[in-house]
């Protein structure tokens, strides 16, 4: 990466040279800081960081997988690996570093591995086949991916840390243990305080276990080296060059060696302060620093930001600044929540000025922190506020930064550059900004914070702002709809070549898969769909704390019959489920396995049940009362309505969640005026309400139509729910669409009723698609057996159940285990161990 950092910056500018590049890997520069996304699809080809034509058009003589194997200072050469002897004028050392492997015993074991290249995640995943158990050696950065891309692969999986804390060097006591909290109830089991002691070998020579320095052991029979990176010097140790007491080739502010005509960057060097980065911000401002020298400009690195945020297993974690306190006299300000998982440290100078953080299950604000501590301005707010939530004083997301915050740290680039950028060269766009300022290029933490300020900029200029889905889709997602829907576009992969750019984002991916699936390309598990749903999508049921999975089978209107509850009692007893009513009349079952789902929908569904779609953006409920048939006050027949309501809208793939009501009378038993469509009886008819939410911010429906006669309602609410889905945006709920649709509610009752826009026969055909297409998700799982191969714990052993899983006893019932404690419950009621610490 900081070697194409630096033919890029070289070839920014006028200049003479001609450029031989040696690369030991088969491939040109690639994307190291997303590299576990090559597990989860992300291909070689769209990790490339150097374009197809660069080298070609730049005319560089790239030469792959031939690396420089000597250098002859005296002679100026260097030797390839192929016998090729290359003179030089300048020579630049970006050779990285490589994996550290304790050298104890077994290390070279089979199955064992380290994870830097592509080819390294090749043969993880080849031995995930054969594996059960694995274990990753490190506790870091990378060890945590790892240790996800495993988990993710199906395997039990262990974490190895030496330090008393995972993620010693970027957070501190009370992070880690949020931190550790949280990836254990993912089913992740972590060793702290202890290192490898040896790797236990069968009498094949394959990997069966490990024995810790702590005088435990564990069974495994794949490990990852994630142990920390060491400086690839050998080049220039070998040719007498001055490195580092600890390694790294020593480099003055130039980025020049003790060699004037050599210069090195990256991981590989040891930095004019004393330092070795191993970050990607400090390896680019080196490579821009060695490129500014071989082009006559002027430069210097004296240091770098050494920031951090990422996602680790579903948790966000973030640290910057002095996170650990250690200016003198340096104050904490401390914010944790235990029950949500969230921990907010702040380091305060008594004068003021914030110098650092750390930030464990809520790093939203790290945008705005970062450019504050390095700035180092007293701060404009007291540090509580600026850790404590929104809802309860907290000021961080409507902090103003000046504009010589940086604002990216990979590139170095400020607000004011960025502000620039709109003003003075006509920048239109955050992609147009990405590529004026290279901004939000690097790791892509900045990218929320830049889209605020280009935007701030653009509307003060006067311009509309462009309202883009994410960075990748300069559209917004009602027009993403109508491009899929017009072209006919099944797949994501053409959507994002033919109207997007990049790889696609934890945004874009399930916005998009939800528009496929609400125009109806076929079962959302097949093909490229599967691998863009949102996480409980990809296993049809809900994943809860511990990785296990509930499963709400669909009740419409909340009728069910005895022998119907007795079905459930009997599925919910032979599996060990924990039981519990919802607020949306459903019976809802706990405590699943992956493995256990297909069986538990086919007795489901064997019984006449389907799926609830309690895991989509969906209609989740038509909740009703009993109405005129039982109740004394009711008007009309509310729960046949409720149950008509329901089949018609099962399944029906929305923006977010859909949640409607029947009430048989005006005492609203139901909560019809709660719900994003609700139905209230009346004596002439039914009244239709629209656009309410529970939730964080709850909100009446307003009325949209009175007296309806049965045909009309059903065609009004038809037409309502494609009109919403049609143009709401990415994750909003009609509460919030319909507050912020233009006309509001007349115009709403205008398209739906009046057909003001001319689609009404668009709307009413698009929802006959849905009816007439309609197919039980679990049932069409169950008949096909390639779509049942992702239902399974262990992709290489499939009738093992997940030992991570654990439940202990609670009020007859069953309830995950939390870290202390350490239970298991066997299915069927037969036995019940439970050990607490």
């Amino acid at each position: 990466m900081v070697g194409q950092r630096f033919l890029e910056a070289l070839f920014e500018q006028p200049h003479d040279w001609r450029v031989t590049v040696l690369a030991e890997e088969p491939r040109p520069a690639y994307d190291r800081v997303h590299l576990t996304s090559w597990f989860s699809g992300t291909t070689a080809e769209e990790l490339s960081l150097c374009p197809p034509s660069f080298a070609e058009e730049n005319g560089i003589d790239l030469r792959l997988g031939d690396p420089a194997v000597s250098v002859d200072r005296a002679a100026r050469t260097v030797a390839t690996r192929s016998g090729a002897v290359l003179g030089y004028d300048a020579l630049v050392l970006a050779t990285g570093s490589y994996p550290f492997v304790p050298p104890v015993p077994g290390h070279d074991a089979r199955g064992c591995h380290v994870y830097r290249t592509i080819e390294d995640l090749e043969a993880i995943r080849d031995g995930a086949e054969r594996a059960r158990v694995g274990a990753v050696v490190g506790g870091g950065l990378l060890g945590l991916e790892a240790a996800g891309a495993l988990r993710a692969m199906g395997l039990e999986t262990h974490v190895v840390e030496f330090a008393p804390r995972l993620m010693a060097i970027q957070v501190d006591d009370g992070g880690g243990k949020v931190l550790r909290r949280a990836i254990e109830e993912l089913g992740v089991v972590v060793h702290t305080g202890a290192g490898t002691q040896s790797i236990e070998t069968h009498e094949d020579g394959a990997v069966r276990g490990m024995t810790l320095s702590d005088g435990s052991s564990l069974d495994a029979d794949l490990v990852v080296f994630s142990a920390g990176v060491r400086p690839r010097d050998q080049l220039a140790r070998d040719c007498g060059l001055t490195v580092g007491e600890r390694g790294g080739i020593v480099v003055d502010e130039q980025c020049r060696t003790s060699d004037p005509r050599i210069s090195a960057i990256g991981e590989c060097a040891l930095a004019a302060d004393g330092r070795v980065y191993g970050l990607v911000a400090p390896g680019y401002a080196m490579a821009e620093v060695a490129a500014a020298e071989l082009t006559g400009a002027t430069g210097s690195f004296t240091g770098a930001d050494t920031s951090t945020k990422l996602k680790l297993l579903g948790v966000d974690v973030a640290s910057f600044g002095d996170a650990h306190g250690a200016t003198p006299g340096s104050l904490d300000v401390l914010y944790s929540d235990s029950r949500s998982g969230v921990y907010k440290k702040l380091v305060v100078h008594p004068d003021g000025r914030l110098l650092g953080g750390v930030l464990v299950g809520d790093a939203e604000s790290f945008a705005t922190l970062r450019p504050l501590a390095i700035g180092g301005a007293p701060l404009p707010v007291s540090a509580e506020q600026l850790i404590l939530p929104a809802s309860e004083g907290g000021a961080a997301s409507r902090l103003e930064l000046p504009d010589d915050a940086v604002v990216c740290s990979c590139h170095n680039v400020t607000k004011g550059a960025i502000r620039a950028a709109v003003a003075e060269q006509g920048c239109t766009s955050l992609p147009e900004v990405k590529k004026c300022t290279k901004a939000g290029t690097g790791c892509g933490s900045c990218l929320k914070l830049m889209g605020g300020i280009v935007g701030a900029e653009l509307e003060a200029a006067g311009v509309e702002v462009a309202k883009g889905l994410c960075e990748h889709f300069a559209h917004t997602r009602s027009e993403l709809y109508e491009i899929v829907r017009v072209k006919g576009i099944t797949s994501f992969a053409r959507l994002r070549d033919e109207h997007g750019t990049g790889l696609g984002c934890e945004i874009c991916k399930p916005a998009v898969a939800s528009i496929l699936a609400s125009l109806g390309n076929g079962h959302i598990l097949d093909g490229e769909q599967g691998s863009l749903q949102d996480t409980n999508d990809h296993h049809l049921a809900n994943l809860q704390r511990n990785g296990s999975y509930s499963v709400v089978p669909r009740v419409p209107g909340g009728e069910i019959t005895p022998q119907g509850l007795i079905t459930i009692g009997e599925i919910a007893r032979d599996f060990g489920l924990y039981t519990k009513i919802t607020g949306g009349q459903r019976i809802d079952l706990f405590g699943a396995r992956v493995d256990q789902l297909p069986a538990v929908w086919a007795r489901l569904v064997d019984a006449g049940f389907e799926s609830g779609h309690a895991y989509g953006k969906a209609l989740r409920t038509v909740k009703s009362c009993v109405g005129e048939t039982w109740c004394r006050f009711g008007v009309q027949d509310s729960v046949g309505l409720a149950i008509e309501l329901e089949l018609r809208y099962r399944g029906l793939r929305a923006p977010h969640k859909l949640k409607s009501a029947v009430s048989g009378c005006a005492r609203e038993c139901a909560e019809a005026q709660s719900k994003d469509f609700g139905v209230i009886a009346t004596a002439e008819g039914w009244n239709l309400y629209v656009g309410g939410n529970g939730g964080m911010t709850p909100r009446h429906a307003d009325l949209l139509a009175k007296d309806l006669d049965r045909d009309t309602l059903i065609r009004t609410i038809d037409r309502f729910l494609m009109f919403y889905i049609r143009t709401a945006d990415r994750l909003e709920r009609t509460a919030p669409w319909l507050d912020r649709l233009e006309g509001g509610l007349d115009h709403l009752r205008a398209v739906v009723m009046a057909d003001s826009l001319g689609i009404a026969d668009d709307l009413d055909q698009m929802m006959a698609r849905h009816v007439e297409t309609y197919q039980d998700e679990w049932a069409a799982v169950l008949a096909d057996p390639q779509r049942l191969r992702r239902f399974v714990s262990f992709v290489n052993a499939p009738g093992t159940p997940d030992p991570t899983v654990r439940f202990v006893p609670e009020r007859d019932q069953i309830r995950p285990a939390r870290s202390d404690e350490d239970g298991h419950v066997l299915i069927g009621g037969t036995s019940l161990e439970v050990r607490t610490r």
